[in-house]
């Protein structure tokens, strides 16, 4: 067995952990790696989600040998044997423990700001991780839950290898592996794609389930709900779950004779699909439109994420920048929704994606209902701008100062109803706090309006 991704192994491993039928979990993920697992099991447990951040205590002399952990609220974990062999003094311990508490408040500030740590307290968490090798940091981490006041402890990690799995089942209440080979190597080598995870998109996946679940994450020193005013980076308002059955599959499109992987979901009720088109070698597992994506869905609109290149045309970077070739893949891709599901279409495209979006919808027989442009180089669409009937909605980090110069260009070429947003102080990839929240809900705003009865029935 192996993984496609991280999505793909937290939405499987998401599907084990919900046969457990646990009560008022929440769920904690394990820095960098094991959050956007994580995240998929939060969303299908419907449970909030925060880290849980372990630091190894590693003897000076022999740095890979731990002789204990910390986490956060002060908790220390010490291996009394380990202590004793390596004669470790009272000021060693001391010395070793300020560098990684140092370092472990420091992550931890980066991925919640000003937000308090999540209360354990009665609580039963289940601890994610991408996988296990050794073993070390996993049992840590149940310590620390335990430490903290957890009640029930679960780990659940895609894969790890079966003595690891058998010591953990002494330190976890419950151990959740979904493949235990017997010939291990490392986690990577059980993943298609292993790339490093970022701690901008660690907090973006925080910052969207947060929203998701409402905010109602317990503060660990306050007891009351985070999220509220004095939220810092959290105090934007949450949307709503939808009301009703959501479907979502994958599904692929055969284009060109090759096969193009995608991620469908549609509320019920949905007044329209919104296709996004990823840009500068991006894929549908991008985490910034994923979490765009999802604050979509729970506004009731469908959504469609979609591979624009395989992996194989990617790794020509001349590929990437084809907007022909890009915006007639995202022609045919509509195409192929439009047989399969009679709503209207909207674009979203980013980076280089919003230049095909922006050609695919100048098309003559094009009927986008709404597009919009996020990060984008719309000048890359050309002539084309002046042909682009749809409403577009232009949003750009006002500290990103070259893509606003051409986007402000760009719309003075455009004749279509226009508007050009600026996030104030957010960078091209909207990684300050609340960026990329703001474009979701400038987007959400955009689109909704434009899928209207009243705007369809004036535009005919």
């Amino acid at each position: 067995m192996r993984f496609a991704d991280r999505t793909t192994a937290g939405i499987q491993l998401a599907g084990e952990v919900a046969r457990l039928d646990l009560d008022d979990p929440l769920v904690l993920g394990l820095p960098r790696g094991g959050i956007p697992v994580a995240y998929q099991v939060a969303r299908v447990l419907d449970a909030p989600l925060d880290v849980i951040a372990v630091r190894k205590l590693g003897v000076p002399s022999r740095p890979e040998l731990g002789f204990g952990a910390i986490g956060e609220g002060g908790v220390r974990i010490l291996n009394d044997d380990v202590v004793r062999a390596a004669r470790l003094g009272p000021r060693e311990r001391a010395a070793v423990e300020l560098t990684e508490r140092n370092a472990l408040e420091g992550r931890l500030r980066a991925y919640r700001a000003d937000r308090p740590p999540t209360a354990l307290t009665g609580r039963t968490v289940v601890i994610v991780d991408d996988g296990i090798a050794t073993g070390s940091t996993a049992a840590a981490a149940c310590e620390v839950a335990r430490a903290r006041g957890a009640a029930r402890v679960v780990l659940a990690v895609p894969v790890a290898p079966p003595g690891a799995v058998a010591e953990l089942s002494g330190e976890a209440d419950e151990v959740v592996c979904l493949y235990s080979p017997d010939y291990f190597g490392s986690v990577g080598q059980w993943y298609t794609d292993f790339s490093q995870t970022t701690d901008a998109e660690v907090v973006e996946l925080l910052h969207d389930r947060l929203a998701t679940s409402g905010g109602a994450t317990r503060s660990a020193t306050e007891g009351t709900e985070a999220g509220g005013p004095g939220g810092g980076a959290d105090d934007a308002q949450p949307v709503g779950p939808v009301a009703g059955p959501v479907v979502e599959r994958e599904v692929e499109m055969t284009i060109d004779g090759r096969g193009l992987p995608g991620n469908l979901t549609l509320p019920d009720g949905a007044p329209g699909v919104v296709v996004f088109a990823h840009g500068s070698g991006s894929s549908r597992h991008s985490p910034r439109n994923r979490s765009v994506a999802a604050r979509l869905n729970r506004a009731g609109l469908g959504t469609l994420l979609f591979d624009l290149l395989t992996p194989e045309e990617e790794r020509d970077r001349a590929n990437v920048f084809d907007i022909p070739l890009l915006a007639r893949r995202l022609t045919l891709v509509t195409a192929w929704l439009g047989a399969e599901h009679a709503l209207p279409v909207c674009y979203f495209g980013a980076s280089t994606g919003a230049a095909a979006a922006l050609l695919s919808a100048a098309e003559p027989h094009a009927d986008i209902k709404a597009v919009v442009c996020r990060g984008g180089r719309p000048d890359l669409a050309g002539d084309a701008l002046a042909d682009v009937r749809a409403p577009t909605l232009l949003i750009v980090g006002g500290a990103d100062t070259q893509v606003l110069d051409l986007n402000r260009l760009a719309a003075e070429r455009m004749h279509c109803e226009q508007r050009l947003d600026v996030v104030p102080g957010a960078t091209h990839l909207f990684e300050e706090p609340g960026a990329l929240e703001a474009v979701a809900d400038l987007a959400r705003e955009w689109l909704t309006e434009h899928l209207s009865p009243s705007a369809q029935r004036a535009r005919h």
